[in-house]
């Protein structure tokens, strides 16, 4: 079991491990980015991953939501909702606050 890293850059206690295997290209690009950042190999690849994790997972909930979304208006477009006296009302403020 690996040794909990107690000085993490942001305080946290490490104690799972990820490991990958690069090219020797790989390796050096990578330690080029860290060293042009003045940062280490370990702490500019786990906020590389955490940040293409974060916007990978965004990407995916705003598509989730679009699609959810495009069935939603195709539905009511489909079988529109009776007027309500709810939406009347709304209406009836718009216009009085518009001018309209």
């Amino acid at each position: 079991m690996p040794t909990p890293a107690l000085n993490s850059p942001r305080g946290r206690i490490r104690a799972e491990r990820l490991e990958a295997r690069v090219t020797a290209d790989q390796k050096r690009l990578i330690e080029h980015a860290a060293a042009l950042q003045g940062r280490t190999v370990t702490d500019f690849v786990l906020t590389s991953v955490q940040e293409a994790a974060r916007r990978a997972i965004e990407e995916h909930q705003r598509l989730d939501l679009t699609v959810r979304d495009s069935h939603a208006f195709v539905e009511a477009l489909i079988n529109p909702q009776p007027v309500n006296d709810r939406l009347r009302d709304t209406v009836r403020r718009y216009r009085q606050a518009t001018g309209t």
